[in-house]
């Protein structure tokens, strides 16, 4: 059996071994989070990474993970939402427009997901963001959204999961096993 460090793909004698200290790899991988970045309204699976990547689709999941601390399809969220609440605060487009236009395929979708990350619904955060615009008028726009920016380290299905604990009924299969 290996030692426990050269089993730990982010210890300093894996990442020597060729992990992400590979400057090629960084540079492949920032091309497909440049695309992506580019182009957030469209989709962006996988597969279609890796190929922008040129390496296969585990280990771009693999070293994307590693390489920014978030998998690929939580970053394209986090910069859709960045997209939507930009539009929201500064413009007057409608609500099912600015889904649309961020990538999002159904209006409850985004509603829903839009809620989960913000705390708030589109149009909340809308109002909200209109009435704090005094100070904030002042403040360079890449500020502005490195501050907004939303926190998906954790996947957005485990904190809707963490706030609504207590409040699922029990499974047919739970109730049947307790009689």
């Amino acid at each position: 059996m290996a030692p426990r460090e050269a089993r730990d793909p982010t210890s300093p004698a894996a990442l020597d071994a060729g992990g992400l200290q590979d400057p090629a790899l960084l540079r492949r991988l920032l091309r497909a989070k440049d695309r992506m970045d580019a182009a957030s309204h469209e989709a962006w699976p996988v597969k279609r990474l890796a190929e922008v990547s040129g390496v296969s689709e585990a280990h771009f999941a693999r070293s994307f993970m590693q390489a920014f601390g978030i998998p690929p399809h939580r970053y394209l969220l986090t910069r859709r939402i960045e997209q939507a609440t930009t539009l929201l605060r500064d413009t007057e487009l409608p609500i099912t427009e600015i889904a649309f236009a961020t990538g999002w395929e159904s209006l409850g979708t985004f509603g829903r997901i839009f809620r989960d990350i913000t705390g708030m619904n589109p149009s909340a955060l809308r109002l909200h963001a209109r009435a704090a615009t005094g100070p904030l008028d002042r403040v360079p726009a890449c500020v502005l959204k490195a501050a907004q920016r939303p926190d998906l380290t954790t996947a957005v299905l485990e904190k809707r999961r963490r706030t609504a604990k207590g409040t699922n009924r029990p499974s047919l299969k739970d109730s049947t096993k307790e009689m």
